[in-house]
């Protein structure tokens, strides 16, 4: 089995800037990676097939030719997805971000980590798989992860597996949940009033000033509420804004919140949830004006602990490596929830490393090679 070439690939695929455009304006986007990934493929005895989100942005399907057909993965026989997205979040403050440096065990570069020693590791096993005869695995190379997930959800318009593998950063153990999201808006109204005359106005960052404090007592009742591998629901404010003139009351002050939810919680019931908090508010200040409305949401994931899947993917690992991982939940959100949601059962499972959307970005050499032994691994369980 030939994966050592992992990390040239690896390598080859941080060179290529694919910042996400819709992350930062003018970013490179995903273009020059995709095309890149398909000469791969063709070079090393494999079919691509292109589905392109509605804005045109590209994502690819990997494998034997007969396994990307339309429909890929409505066939005879278990297809094993494995997947990674192509576009990274900006370079910030990073050094050299696009020139990959190996120090120690360590590869150094934007979307080292998160997650494009991942995508080389999924890639490399569906060659690999291929050369073995197992023509039922594919690669999935999707676009706009870091931002809006078009990528993946276009694909699952047109394939679809009897399981899937997502390569994010897992430190090579088996991720078997991870929370979803929620971004509410809570708009405070006031009255625009002369700052000399504020008994004729209303300011409306004054009245905020109850709500956060309200928030922050919610938020410690969400202690109350946890997940075995996730611990308890998370929430934070994330922006403020109101004012104009200095001399003049504010009229109007929005303030902008994150939840992390629950396997379990959905988006809705978080909202509700918001607005029982605003309530407690006007109870205490019959004169408050206050809405709260759902901008962004994600769903949480999480896949039985005795499932099928779970238990092939564990002994792969401990097949490739000699040790058996431990099951664990995710602090981040993920694409798994769309192929979960989709009705293909998911685990997540990468490479070690450090740095996701930081300006020093790593991941582990050995681990990423452990990673592309391991999906083989699987592949030969799953679909052999």
């Amino acid at each position: 089995m030939q994966t050592d070439d992992v990390i040239d690939l690896a390598r080859r695929l941080i060179a290529i800037d694919s910042v996400n455009p819709t992350l930062v304006p003018g970013g490179r986007g995903e273009r020059e990676i995709a095309r890149f990934v398909q000469q791969w493929a063709v070079d090393n005895g494999l079919a691509s097939r292109e589905i392109p989100s509605p804005d045109g942005r590209p994502n690819l399907v990997i494998g034997p030719a007969p396994a990307i057909e339309h429909d890929a993965g409505r066939r005879d026989g278990r297809t094993l997805m494995l997947y990674g997205h192509m576009d990274t979040v900006g370079a910030g403050s990073m050094e050299a971000p696009f020139e990959p440096r190996t120090v120690g065990d360590h590869l150094h570069g934007r979307g080292a980590y998160d997650q494009k020693a991942g995508l080389a590791a999924a890639l490399v096993a569906v060659r690999e798989a291929a050369r073995e005869g197992i023509d039922s695995v594919i690669g999935v190379a999707v676009s706009d992860e870091e931002a809006l997930s078009t990528g993946i959800r276009e694909v699952l318009r047109h394939v679809t597996a009897d399981a899937a593998v997502i390569t994010e950063p897992t430190e090579m153990q088996v991720a078997i949940a991870h929370r979803g999201f929620a971004w509410i808006e809570i708009e405070v109204r006031g009255k625009a009033a002369h700052g000399s005359r504020p008994h004729l106005g209303v300011d409306a960052i004054f009245r905020t000033g109850p709500v956060i404090t309200a928030l922050e007592r919610y938020t410690a009742r969400l202690a109350a509420r946890t997940h075995p591998l996730l611990g308890a629901g998370l929430l934070h404010a994330s922006r403020i804004e109101g004012g104009g003139e200095m001399a003049t009351l504010p009229d109007r002050c929005v303030l902008s919140v994150e939840r992390r939810n629950l396997p379990g919680e959905t988006a809705e019931g978080v909202l509700d949830e918001v607005e029982a908090v605003l309530d407690e508010c006007r109870a205490a200040d019959p004169d408050l004006r206050a809405s709260a409305r759902l901008t962004l949401s994600r769903d949480p994931f999480e896949i039985r602990p005795d499932d099928d899947l779970v238990a092939l993917a564990r002994a792969a690992v401990a097949r490739a490596t000699g040790v058996t991982p431990d099951l664990v939940g995710l602090s981040f959100w993920a694409d798994s929830a769309y192929t979960a949601e989709a009705g293909i059962p998911t685990i997540l499972l990468g490479p070690p490393g450090e740095g996701a959307h930081a300006d020093v970005e790593w991941a582990s050499i050995s681990g990423t090679i452990a990673c592309a032994r391991s999906l083989v691994e699987l592949a030969r369980a799953f679909c052999g």
